[in-house]
């Protein structure tokens, strides 16, 4: 029987190409999305991977969408915390609100769904969860401060996280990946993304999702199990940490 994997916003973007990446590498793969229903049954028509609808920053609906998972594919062995938002603003414009919806999603997120398989992944002695942070979270970023405060937490949630999973069979690792080729990064206006990010980044071109998506399906393996609280960083050498 293969595993069960969730991926958060697993249908489109990095998230599709780390779902896909890990149905061919055996998995049972459960792809969470929260609200483009019209992209969801596309992706599961094209690919067979069945997509699950729930908002990652209410902890009850991760809870109900945890359960649902299992009861209809298996327990979970892999989570993939990928869902992500933006909503950029330089700081003394930024309000309230935006601040909230980015680390309601981006951090608060991780803790929702990694708190509601948590026990499970205990109990059987093993478990994968995979962070999708960001280079703007290592380094940081103008404009970028709910943003770029989320993804460093995410990385302090895992190293933490690490420690308390490692006797019991668990990793908890971070991906952070540069600026990779998907739809959002693409929609820059060209004449910003050649002359003003390319060249930050020394391999001279954007990253591809299934790259990352190849980081995710190594460090979700089961022979894996020496490496946790690590950060791969993905970005073409734009950042060193």
């Amino acid at each position: 029987m293969s595993k069960t994997a969730i991926v958060t916003g697993g249908s489109r973007g990095i998230g599709a190409a780390i779902s896909i990446a890990l149905k061919n590498a055996g998995y049972t793969v459960a792809a969470n999305y929260a609200g483009n229903d019209e992209a969801a049954a596309k992706f599961t028509a094209e690919t067979g991977i069945r997509t699950f609808k729930w908002s990652v920053a209410d902890y009850e609906a991760c809870a109900a969408g945890v359960k649902q998972v299992e009861a209809e594919l298996g327990p979970v062995a892999v989570l993939v915390n990928n869902a992500g938002i933006t909503r950029d603003a330089m700081f003394h414009k930024m309000t309230p609100a935006q601040w909230k919806e980015v680390i309601d999603t981006n951090l608060t997120g991780v803790f929702n769904m990694a708190h509601c398989v948590w026990n499970g992944m205990r109990d059987r002695k093993f478990g994968r969860i995979v962070n999708i942070s960001s280079v703007n979270g290592q380094k940081g970023q103008a404009g970028q401060a709910n943003y770029s405060a989320a993804k460093a937490g995410d990385i302090g949630f895992t190293r933490a996280l690490a420690q308390e999973g490692a006797r019991a069979g668990i990793t908890v690792n971070v991906v952070a990946p540069g600026y990779i080729g998907t739809d959002m990064v693409k929609a820059i206006d060209e004449k910003v993304l050649n002359e003003r990010i390319i060249p930050q980044i020394p391999v001279g071109r954007l990253g591809e999702p299934e790259e990352i998506a190849r980081a995710v399906v190594f460090l979700a393996a089961d022979d894996a199990g020496f490496i946790t609280g690590s950060t791969i960083s993905a970005n073409g050498g734009q950042f060193f940490s």
